[in-house]
């Protein structure tokens, strides 16, 4: 199955709904094997088609916090999760979409994001008209690298680490507009009319938690010390991003410049996304492969339209062959019905033409002395010549109804499997009764 993993802009809030656009977007094809197939930067309506398209969330877009979630699952979470995260937003939590981590925390709470709800709505049904079906939202800080804490020395004392605080810079952004959903420290007014680095932000367990800001390249250094106080900080650059250079060179050299940024490629963090199972793409934007929407019909015309097609050629066939073989059944019919009436011209009736001229020659054969085949005396005749090693005085009675013999054996006698056979070779057909135990004979004609 083929993956596609694209990282999304963050949000301009200065820019009205009405006028959101997506511009070229970074991205990266994978096989089914997990090979690298395509990278680069395309327009969202030229982007690789794919069997799941993986979108990395700007962090300045997403919240992730701590809560004690609800034990509500379905539409009932859903309305409670506004609540859980009210006292942590400076944004209106009715206007945000909030998303859970299946992964609980080691003090029992969850992972909650948090995310404008109209953007990410313009965003997934961007991509849902676009043709990408199965969509998963992921946000850039679970895609951070997390950092393996150094080895305790042998014999001393192991330490208890400070949670970590990872950073990643994705970015130089034009913006200059504050687009934080939480409460955060902001940069100076004078700092914000510079070009900025967005800045990724993950803390906490397993670096669960974090948050996403943009700060000029000459602040980011004080402005993280701050934010992670006595916790170790490690700061990662992303660098090879797609489409980067020469026109963005400039602010990627400046995320580069910052002392102590580790590279980090645009792949590892591609593939960080597609690794992570927060989706923040729950409840009403859950992905629904095969909803029928307007999209999906427009692929499907060609596909629907073949179908109909064959439904109706097949339609047509059908019709064509019962009517030939009406007309084979109606010929043979009359045959049969002129064959009774040359047979036996005082035939006044003709219902069933084959069984009238069974029984019309059974008279025939008993007018003229000869035994009919469904007979008494021919079918105990035949039986007689069947039993074999089954003794004659082992039948307990012989019963004749409706043209067939009904036989019943005594209890200590034993019937052979081979009856059947010899019945057949007598000209008869035998069945066995396996509630009652009797035999009932046919004649074979």
């Amino acid at each position: 199955m083929s993956t596609l993993i694209v990282l999304l802009p963050p949000r301009d809030p200065a820019v009205r709904s009405e006028e959101w656009h997506l511009p070229d977007l970074p991205f990266l094809l994978l096989d089914k094997r997990g090979e690298p197939q395509r990278i680069g930067r395309a327009a969202l309506g030229l982007l690789p088609r794919a069997s799941a398209t993986v979108l990395i969330v700007a962090a300045r877009d997403t919240l992730l916090l701590a809560a004690a979630v609800p034990p509500l699952k379905g539409p009932r979470l859903r309305q409670a999760l506004p609540n859980v995260v009210e006292d942590q937003l400076i944004q209106d939590p009715q206007t945000c979409h909030v998303a859970v981590d299946p992964v609980e925390l080691a003090d029992g709470k969850r992972v909650v994001a948090v995310i404008d709800r109209g953007w990410f709505r313009f965003v997934v049904g961007a991509f849902s008209g676009a043709g990408h079906r199965n969509v998963k939202a992921v946000p850039a800080m679970r895609c951070l690298p997390v950092p393996v804490p150094a080895a305790s020395v042998e014999g001393e004392e192991t330490a208890v680490l400070p949670t970590p605080f990872v950073a990643g810079l994705l970015g130089h952004v034009v913006s200059t507009a504050p687009a934080l959903i939480g409460e955060l420290a902001a940069p100076s007014p004078a700092s914000l009319a510079a070009p900025r680095i967005e800045i990724a932000i993950a803390r906490g367990e397993r670096s669960a938690l974090g948050e996403g800001l943009a700060l000029p390249a000459e602040s980011i250094e004080a402005t993280l010390a701050a934010l992670a106080g006595d916790h170790p900080v490690t700061l990662y650059s992303l660098v090879d991003l797609p489409g980067d250079e020469p026109r963005l060179s400039g602010s990627r050299n400046a995320a580069a410049a910052v002392a102590g940024a580790l590279p980090v490629g645009f792949e590892a963090l591609a593939r960080n996304a597609l690794a992570s199972r927060f989706d923040l793409c729950q409840f009403e934007f859950a992905a629904q492969p095969w909803r029928l929407d307007r999209a999906t019909m427009r692929r499907l015309r060609v596909p629907i339209a073949l179908v109909a097609a064959s439904i109706v050629v097949s339609i047509i066939g059908i019709n064509v062959q019962w009517l030939q073989l009406a007309r084979q059944r109606d010929a043979i019919s009359a045959q049969e019905t002129e064959l009774l009436l040359n047979a036996f011209p005082k035939t006044t009736v003709v219902l069933d033409a084959p069984d009238q001229m069974a029984r019309n020659l059974d008279r025939l054969r008993v007018a003229s002395g000869e035994l009919s085949p469904s007979d008494f005396l021919s079918l105990a005749d035949g039986l007689a010549r069947s039993l074999a090693p089954v003794p004659v005085n082992g039948v307990a009675g012989l019963d004749y109804r409706d043209r067939h013999l009904e036989v019943t054996f005594k209890p200590e006698t034993k019937v052979d499997p081979d009856l059947s056979k010899r019945l057949a070779a007598n000209g008869l057909n035998g069945s066995i009764d396996s509630n009652t135990g009797k035999w009932t004979i046919r004649s074979a004609q």
